[in-house]
């Protein structure tokens, strides 16, 4: 198969699908990868390495689209990216489809087997390719939120840590997930008071063990939610429907009733956010003030650590592309039950259920897809 990998266009992404290992890795199975010039520049690898490793380089994106069979990507497509892909492509990549009506319908209309990271599932129900990244997301949401919370940021002015004779700054996490584990772990490494409102039980009770009573857990419900949001100096947003829209847990009437030069960081920006006031930005402009307070939404965190992300996500999703590119969709995800979870779209249908009701769309079984 032909492989092709693209330079990311998004606001400030700098990280790419492949490192030269995974093209090696696609290489060495016989199988040809068609790099874009300069696709790794971002996250610290040349045309020479991917050359190296068996790849050839193109000088455009429409090069690489046109000739390439299956396009490996990190983010959804954009802008112009929509006009290059073509009638039945595979494409592998981040797709965040339950908030992104046009996406998706570009993608049944073109007839594109859309596979998301996101939704590809592991033995004991995890998310593998979405882990990494949200482990990542999580610990930057902290350092985020500490820097905005500077005065000269727009802030209050607090130290997340305090200092002696003065207390520390409270941190409110959302959903005790990949997100709200790896938040709290940076918060109260800091030094910060962290209380994650969680609804599982049985994951307060994991978390209480992590943590050794470090951080504390509350039963996440209207009236919990309110209490936190009031007292928190910074609230970060960690919520994850697999593949549906994240729901609008905190409202306008409780952002306005958090402190002035409070922070509030929606890490679930990537399926609408799960706050009422949360709207989408970019690194280029990653800020805005509602209420008093500062809200960061960047729907490409980890983008801004793009050496270390790129890394860690090529670690998790090259098995799966050395089963795409040698087997195909179809056969691909008849093997692997859960690869096949990550088949978003197929030949024009709409084969993810909790896309297809968050959108009002027809749903079509994959099984029935393919046939």
């Amino acid at each position: 198969m032909i492989v092709g990998l693209p330079k990311e266009i998004k606001d400030n992404e700098n990280r790419v699908g492949l490192v030269p290992a995974g093209v090696q890795a696609l290489t060495s199975a016989r199988h040809s990868v068609l790099v874009e010039h300069d696709a790794g520049v971002g996250s610290g690898i040349s045309d020479d390495q991917y050359v190296a490793a068996g790849a050839t380089i193109l000088g455009t994106a429409e090069e690489v689209f046109a000739k390439a069979d299956m396009i490996v990507k990190v983010k959804e497509p954009v802008g112009p990216e929509y006009e290059r892909l073509r009638e039945g492509q595979m494409l592998y990549t981040y797709l965040h489809l339950a908030p992104a009506k046009a996406l998706t319908q570009m993608l049944l209309d073109r007839r594109i087997a859309g596979v998301a990271y996101e939704t590809i599932t592991g033995r004991n129900g995890s998310l593998p390719l979405l882990t990494p990244m949200s482990e990542i997301a999580g610990r930057m949401s902290v350092h985020i939120g500490a820097y905005y919370l500077q005065k000269s940021n727009g802030g209050r002015g607090v130290l997340l840590s305090g200092v002696p004779g003065v207390p520390p700054a409270d941190v409110v996490i959302i959903g005790g997930g990949v997100v709200g584990k790896n938040a709290a772990r940076i918060a109260a490494g800091m030094g910060a008071e962290v209380t994650i409102l969680e609804a599982s039980p049985e994951r307060m009770r994991e978390l209480d063990d992590m943590f050794l009573g470090r951080v504390k857990t509350v039963a996440s419900n209207p009236q919990t939610l309110e209490i936190g949001c009031r007292r928190a100096d910074l609230l970060i947003g960690a919520v994850l429907i697999p593949g549906a829209a994240a729901p609008k847990l905190v409202t306008r009437s409780l952002i306005a009733q958090m402190k002035t030069g409070a922070v509030a960081v929606d890490v679930a920006v990537d399926q609408g956010g799960c706050f009422e006031t949360t709207r989408a930005t970019t690194h280029s402009d990653p800020v805005y003030t509602v209420d008093g307070v500062i809200h960061y939404c960047v729907a490409n965190m980890p983008g801004a650590v793009a050496r270390t992300s790129t890394f860690a996500l090529t670690n998790s999703t090259l098995r799966y592309a050395l089963e795409l590119a040698g087997k195909g969709v179809k056969r691909a995800a008849e093997e692997n039950p859960h690869l096949a979870e990550g088949v978003n779209t197929f030949d024009g249908k709409l084969t993810y259920r909790a896309v297809a009701e968050a959108q009002g769309k027809a749903y079509t079984p994959l099984k029935q897809a393919f046939a």
